[in-house]
């Protein structure tokens, strides 16, 4: 089994040194699926949700969480990001969730997609 990055030779938990890495552009896309009961699905394509528009407010809660994600994930280097869509539509029996996250740097973006 290879060895976890996060791990030091010593057993110890660091930051990967990812300071000799060049900066390129990197992108990331994360998908995923909610599904729920047909009224509630109703209600989030409403947009008349009791506290305002669901799909709106988790797009907006999504780039929010992109942003925060180094403060939320030991080990994750805060990073510049360039760009943060989330999208939000709905499906049979759920809500189709993708994000997209792009920076240009020495480490992708892909736990910021998550």
């Amino acid at each position: 089994m290879s060895q976890l990055s996060h791990i030091g030779p010593d057993g110890r938990a660091r930051m990967v040194d990812v300071s000799d890495k060049a900066a390129t552009a990197r992108e990331a896309v994360a998908e995923g699926f909610v599904r729920m009961n047909a009224e509630t699905l109703a209600l989030a394509v409403s947009g008349q949700g009791a506290k305002g528009d669901v799909r709106a407010v988790a797009e907006v809660a999504g780039v929010m969480a992109a942003k925060q994600t180094s403060s939320l994930i030991p080990m994750c280097h805060p990073l510049a990001l360039s760009k943060v869509e989330v999208r939000v539509e709905p499906g049979e029996g759920g809500l189709a969730v993708t994000a997209r996250v792009k920076t240009t740097g020495p480490t992708g973006v892909e736990m910021e997609a998550l």
